[in-house]
């Protein structure tokens, strides 16, 4: 539907705001976010006709992976204008495993947009974006969406959203009808009907069926708006009726404090209503110089940076893309001054200068040029090829560092090697390239398992990266189970004599090593000891003992794991005054402490690891079992702010494996967790029996 052209909410005042409104669209998966995305782009005459996910048609959703999975796994760009504002529009996935990429656009909006569908309503991940959006202290607004879908009730939606996050909660609109009779909505501002028909809206009568509810709520939305403002209250107070203007500009300072939260509603999907979100953003949303100014680190010290479009530049790269035809783009949002194609900034970071030779408007993954980007609004930049997400470009000589988004943790991994030999070098590039657009993505080898890991946020997030791994960059990878860094320590004592002795014509080898090995303490590492007396053998011989020892433990003990926590002592041996050498005694040594590992109780170690769960109290005595079933133990529960708990427990890092997504079925999404390796731990002996059985030591 064309934008209909009905004017800024709240009457007939001609819009006067200059600028840009810097706008996240966050919630749940299946909202409709880039549905409503795409009518906004088409409201406002930014693009011809409507686009499709399933057929990459849609403006933001364009990636092959998008388009197979009909759902949006990056954050998108859709610039648009109503009036003389520009409103970038940054769409983000919805679905858990993308987080990171939410974090990344609300890092540079300056108003989130949650949606919700009116099926669906509130679930996990509406729950998350909005204390994302409380910790950074972004004004929010919440767009009812597909009210023209079966069994949508607007009620109860406003009332869940009352219910979960309090009194500033603002209904601005009312639907007209529900589900397929859903035609229109109500303007409380204007206490005006707008019907459409035809894919335009008219102004109406608001209908008789709907004008006891109507003045009511909009009865309401006044004594709440007129709270706000003394002499406003005053006046209310003394019967007179405040004009729409006034109860918009006293909302809008309500908005940008975070006070109110504004509910409207409509249809993505049949453009109902979203002309007025349009104009509604542009008259009410915060102007990037009306939020707190941005605080950047500059060495140990810290200051603020308003957004003045006359001060020094300061541009941050909050996303890297990576195009096959142009390259590295990088989406930077100007917080200061303004940059120019030409303009040559400092990365923070290296402290290299990078020229902006191209600056470009990316619509999705259309670009086009501009000439000059001003505080407040986001630009790409393609072609920085030292730039990666998080950096700074800042003014010569001022190495300020705007602080980067926080990225979503790695948990869940998967070891993965090249399908065709030859092919690491490659595999290592294309990952590292990954990693440039997708911080999310952690890449580990790992020396005690051989084996390269790939860590991601969930198992969708990793199946999109090899996915993209092999369209991109050519490089088909294979997946295998993710070993265990298990390792071996003893816990008696023994000794042992290790015999070297070759003949071969001529010089030959020859070297005895008498060692005693003993058990160390968790953690105390490798000692060893010279208690050799009477030259048994040359002192110029006994460090090749030692490294022998060494290379042996590390070789494995009795189960094949690296040997850990003990003590070698040399005490005594034997050699020749011609055939023993350095390998003769480093071979005595390994020889040696092969047979004595025997006779000194070996035990296998496991990794164990701090779990730390954030939960909600409802979900204690769920969680608790399933860590307990895990064999770890809880070392207690701490109480947290609305309603949730934090517990902390010690848990094999063999029973973690995949806790990311055993924790979101089992939470239905609500639960997060953080681990960090703490200590090894002998492992139960029931277990070695099985772990041996199953080929695994």
């Amino acid at each position: 539907m064309p934008w209909a052209g009905l004017g800024p909410i709240g009457g007939d005042r001609p819009m006067t705001a200059t600028g840009v409104r810097n706008i996240a669209l966050v919630g749940q998966n299946g909202s409709g976010k880039t549905t409503l995305a795409e009518a906004l782009l088409f409201a406002t005459g930014a693009i011809k006709r409507t686009g499709a996910v399933d057929d990459g048609s849609a403006a933001c959703d364009f990636e092959p992976e998008e388009i197979k999975s009909h759902m949006s796994l990056s954050l998108a760009l859709a610039p648009c204008s109503v009036g003389a504002v520009r409103l970038n529009i940054v769409d983000t996935p919805g679905f858990p495993d993308f987080f990171s990429e939410v974090r990344l656009a609300c890092s540079v909006a300056d108003l989130v947009v949650v949606v919700i569908g009116a099926v669906e309503g509130i679930g996990p991940q509406t729950e998350a974006v909005w204390e994302l959006a409380e910790q950074r202290n972004l004004p929010r607004l919440v767009f009812v969406n597909k009210l023209d879908r079966e069994q949508a009730q607007f009620d109860r939606i406003l009332s869940d959203l009352q219910q979960a996050f309090g009194a500033g909660i603002a209904p601005l609109e009312l639907p007209i009808g529900e589900a397929s009779s859903f035609r229109g909505i109500l303007d409380l501002f204007t206490d005006r009907a707008i019907i459409y028909e035809g894919g335009r809206g008219r102004i109406s009568d608001i209908p008789d069926d709907l004008a006891a509810t109507e003045h009511l709520v909009r009865e309401q939305l006044v004594e709440g708006i007129v709270v706000g403002d003394d002499a406003l209250m005053e006046r209310y107070l003394n019967g007179e009726v405040p004009s729409s203007n006034e109860l918009e500009d006293v909302f809008a300072t309500g908005l940008a404090d975070g006070l109110v939260f504004p509910v409207v509603c409509g249809s993505a999907a049949t453009g109902v209503g979203v002309d007025r979100l349009a104009s509604l953003l542009a008259e009410i949303a915060p102007h990037p110089s009306a939020r707190p100014p941005l605080v950047v680190r500059a060495g140990d010290t810290v200051q603020e940076v308003g957004c003045d479009p006359d001060g020094p530049p300061l541009a941050h790269v909050f996303k890297t893309m990576s195009d096959p035809y142009v390259g590295k783009i990088s989406l930077a949002r100007v917080f200061s001054g303004s940059i120019k194609a030409g303009t040559v900034l400092m990365n923070s970071r290296t402290r290299v200068d990078e020229r902006l030779h191209v600056l470009e408007q990316l619509q999705g993954k259309e670009g086009k040029p501009v000439d000059e980007a001003r505080a407040g609004d986001i630009v790409a930049v393609p072609k920085l090829a030292d730039v990666l997400t998080g950096d700074t470009l800042a003014p010569k000589g001022m190495p300020v560092v705007v602080p980067p988004a926080e990225v979503e943790p790695s948990l869940l991994s998967i070891a993965i090697r090249p399908k065709s030999k030859g092919d690491e070098d490659k595999l290592m590039t294309g990952l590292h390239r990954l990693q440039e657009e997708d911080p999310a993505l952690v890449v580990e080898h790992v020396d005690e398992t051989h084996q390269t890991l790939l860590r991601g946020t969930g198992e969708t997030h990793l199946s999109v990266s090899i996915d993209r791994l092999a369209r991109k960059f050519g490089v088909e990878v294979e997946i295998e189970d993710v070993r265990v860094p298990y390792r071996e320590t003893i816990t008696a004592s023994a000794e042992a004599e290790g015999k070297y002795k070759k003949q071969s014509g001529g010089h030959g080898q020859f070297g005895v090593a008498c060692i005693r090995i003993e058990p160390l303490g968790n953690g105390e590492g490798f000692q060893f000891v010279d208690k050799v007396v009477g030259g048994a053998i040359p002192r110029q011989y006994i460090p090749a003992v030692e490294k022998g020892i060494v290379e042996a433990m590390a070789h494995g003990g009795v189960h094949g794991y690296p040997v850990v926590d003990l003590r070698a002592v040399c005490i005594d041996g034997k050699s020749h005054p011609v055939d023993s050498s350095e390998m003769s005694f480093k071979m005595a040594g390994s020889l040696a402490f092969r047979e004595a590992i025997v006779n000194a109780a070996p035990v296998i170690l496991e990794p164990i690891s701090r779990v730390t769960v954030t939960i909600p109290n409802s979900m204690q005595g769920p969680v608790l079992g399933d860590l307990t079933g895990r064999r770890g133990r809880v070392q207690g529960t701490e109480p947290l702010l609305e309603g949730r708990l934090e517990v902390n427990a010690f848990v094999p890092t063999s029973e973690m494996q995949r806790y990311a997504v055993d924790l979101r079925s089992l939470t239905g999404g609500r639960g997060r967790f953080r681990t960090v390796h703490d200590h090894y731990s002998p492992v139960p002996a029931n277990l070695v029996d099985r772990l041996t059985k199953a080929g695994r030591v």
